[in-house]
């Protein structure tokens, strides 16, 4: 099976000064995705620049041919189904179909409570999510609905001519607890993971390798019980966050041993950071873009 390999470059240049040369890098080097993050702001960036995630990839869409480009991953922290969907029908037009989008039910970050809300539980986030996705799906399929939900209504949302992709563009779902393993299985084109966050800090690449196979099973699960076949559904891998940190960067062989280690789980994508140096992020821009043209063909 071959192994897809993406790249996330974070939306923390301005555009005339790094952030479109980036984007038109990933293309050139043969990326079959390039994601951004969907964040109002994030982690260690949060007091430096931060740009926007849809109006970042509608800019790259008008300055790249082929290159897919997605979320990974917008949320409900500060999203709502019925303004998203319109969004995203119009940048799936303007970049003539190559929008993914990553969707995942958010955590307690800056987003979670830049609106002025408090953080919602986790059994909230959950219950929202479940609401959220299968809204959206309509919104991206339908020329009108109205919904009526616990936490967010529609009345008469027209979203006429659609997608581009029919019948919607995909969704790829990043989840590990069973319900939004479900909503991957019923509303999923791919699947999304970073691995079992409780080994970032004192795991071992082996214990993490375990507990992807474990998540892939429970995937596996949720998807027969829909009567769906789970090797129809991608499964992405974004990097950076299991106990091997930065490590699969460091040489092209340390990244195809980490790459065919997860392509032998079912990984369908890896997807790796775009260097960003004094960050957790940094890396060889050399070995980078040396692992962006050299690894696919030693996977294939």
């Amino acid at each position: 099976m071959s192994l897809r390999l993406s790249t996330v470059i974070l939306p923390h240049l301005r555009w005339h000064e790094g952030g479109r040369s980036s984007w038109q890098r990933a293309e050139q080097l043969g990326f079959h995705t390039a994601f951004t993050y969907d964040h109002l702001s994030w982690r260690t960036f949060r007091d430096g620049p931060w740009f926007g995630a849809v109006p970042t990839l509608t800019a790259a869409a008008g300055v790249t041919d082929q290159l897919r480009l997605g979320t990974l991953v917008t949320s409900p922290n500060f999203r709502h189904p019925v303004t998203l969907a319109k969004e995203l029908i119009s940048l799936d037009d303007i970049s003539g179909g190559r929008v993914t989008l990553g969707i995942g039910a958010g955590g307690t970050g800056f987003d979670a409570t830049a609106l002025g809300q408090d953080p919602w539980t986790p059994r909230e986030r959950a219950a929202r999510f479940g609401e959220f996705v299968p809204l959206l799906d309509r919104l991206l399929t339908e020329d009108s609905v109205s919904y009526e939900g616990d936490y967010y209504s529609a009345h008469e949302a027209r979203n006429i001519p659609g997608c581009v992709q029919r019948p919607r563009l995909p969704f790829a779902v990043a989840a590990t607890g069973p319900r939004g393993l479900r909503l991957a299985a019923r509303h999923g084109q791919a699947w999304v993971t970073t691995g079992d966050p409780k080994l970032f800090e004192d795991g071992t690449p082996e214990q993490s390798v375990h507990a992807l196979r474990g998540q892939i099973g429970k995937l596996s699960d949720a998807c027969a019980e829909i009567g769906r076949d789970v090797a129809g559904l991608d499964k992405i891998l974004l990097t950076g966050f299991t106990p091997d940190r930065g490590r699969p960067l460091e040489s092209l062989n340390a990244f195809v041993d980490f790459a065919g280690r997860h392509r032998e789980l079912g990984f369908t994508d890896i997807v790796i950071h775009w260097p960003i140096p004094g960050s957790d992020f940094a890396a060889d821009e050399k070995v980078f873009e040396q692992i962006a043209m050299e690894a696919p063909s030693q996977l294939g």
